[in-house]
């Protein structure tokens, strides 16, 4: 087969610029797509064919730096690791024809064995089982959102508005990207496939046959004659859209909620994506977190400390439990409060409230107080308080 001119197939200069060379491109595929020549179809399929190939190599720097070099072998790689088989296909003789298919698209040294396998033990084998199918239906993409909630809020639970930016079905062609009362019709060059082959010569040894994402439908195996104009075609538009989303009992900061299905729409009939909720817990000015326990300081007076006392205990909910404090109670010590901590996700159970009493000591007296808390410390054995001394003495 003989090499092919890229640069006369598109009209343009060896040494045009790569924004000259995709000018080209757009003019000539225009020109010679399948579905503008209605009269010419086998001819102008084979045109189109032909000014993608030179379009997939003159706008990639390696492949058009190999093809100036080597011509189009070059440029498809066959002189780089696939041109090794080239005399399996020659040299074994009634196993095979020498046609060994490789893809662009990430398949590497085992689908060429597979494929020579097949071709050696007919169409049970090979990558054919394991091809993943461009026309296929695929999942829409996952958002991500980040929500800040108050630390009460996380206690408790609670449901939030939120409102992202997202793709959308059209609403005036119901997704097909067709203008309504007009239809997607499968694409004439790769029949709906998405992928073409393209065969390529190995100087007479053999013939490696390429393949490659269909330029005329971009992959899709669709073509649509009248895109709608709402969505130029795309099936989806931008909107900003409002969502509800459950916050549960317990949530940790920093801890990532999956909710299903309210992500962007899937293509060729695919479920949508998933949204993905990280949730933000505010820091609170009373209370603190330890795993599920809630953690808190309460300050009482020397008195209660020292003769004991009944309390209110502060609790997240905002409402106060009563509580005993013994006498003798040093500062420092730590009670529970069974039961009043975080709820445990997924769980009836719940963590506690542990609240640690800080004494305070009172800065000032009136001299009543003071005198009694002389007579106090003459009981206790402790010295009395030195008395301040005037400036005369």
């Amino acid at each position: 087969m003989a090499d092919k001119d890229y640069y006369a197939i598109l009209g343009v200069d060896k040494n045009a610029t790569d924004e000259e060379i995709k000018k080209a491109y757009r003019k000539m595929a225009k020109k010679w797509h399948p579905d503008a020549n209605p009269n010419n179809r086998k001819e102008a399929e084979e045109k189109f064919k032909e000014v993608g190939e030179a379009y997939s190599t003159l706008s990639d720097p390696q492949k058009r730096r190999m093809y100036d070099q080597f011509g189009t072998a070059g440029a498809n790689g066959s002189y780089g690791g696939a041109s090794g088989f080239g005399g399996f296909g020659n040299g074994f003789g009634g196993f095979g024809n020498g046609t060994y298919t490789y893809s662009t698209g990430g398949f590497g040294f085992d689908d060429v064995v597979d494929d020579f396998v097949s071709s050696i033990f007919g169409g049970g084998f090979g990558r054919s089982q394991r091809t993943s199918n461009p026309t296929g239906p695929r999942k829409g993409n996952d958002l991500r959102y980040n929500l800040d909630v108050t630390f009460e809020e996380a206690f408790t639970g609670t449901h939030k508005e939120i409102v992202v930016n997202k793709n959308e079905k059209c609403d005036t062609c119901h997704g097909t990207g067709a203008k309504p009362g007009t239809s997607v019709q499968t694409c004439s060059v790769c029949h709906g496939t998405g992928k073409v082959k393209k065969a390529q010569s190995l100087a007479g040894f053999a013939t490696i046959q390429t393949v490659v994402t269909c330029e005329n439908c971009r992959g899709t195996g669709k073509y649509i004659p009248t895109p709608c104009e709402t969505c130029k075609g795309k099936g989806t538009v931008r909107k900003q859209v409002t969502l509800n989303v459950e916050i549960p009992a317990g949530i940790n900061d920093d801890q990532t909620l999956v909710v299903q299905g309210k992500g962007e729409p899937g293509v060729n009939g695919g479920p949508y994506g998933d949204l993905y909720v990280t949730v933000r817990v505010k820091k609170s000015n009373v209370f603190t977190r330890n795993g599920d326990n809630v953690e808190c300081t309460i300050p009482i007076t020397i008195t209660q400390a020292t003769l004991g006392a009944n309390i209110k205990v502060p609790t997240v909910t905002g409402e106060e439990e009563n509580f005993t404090i013994p006498d003798g109670t040093q500062s420092g010590t730590k009670f529970t409060l069974k039961n009043k901590g975080f709820r445990k996700i997924h769980s009836n159970s719940s963590g506690d409230l542990i609240f640690t009493v800080q004494v305070q000591t009172p800065k000032k007296l009136t001299k009543e107080q003071r005198e009694l808390f002389i007579e106090l410390a003459k009981t206790m054995n402790e010295q009395p308080p030195v008395k301040k001394r005037g400036i005369f003495g």
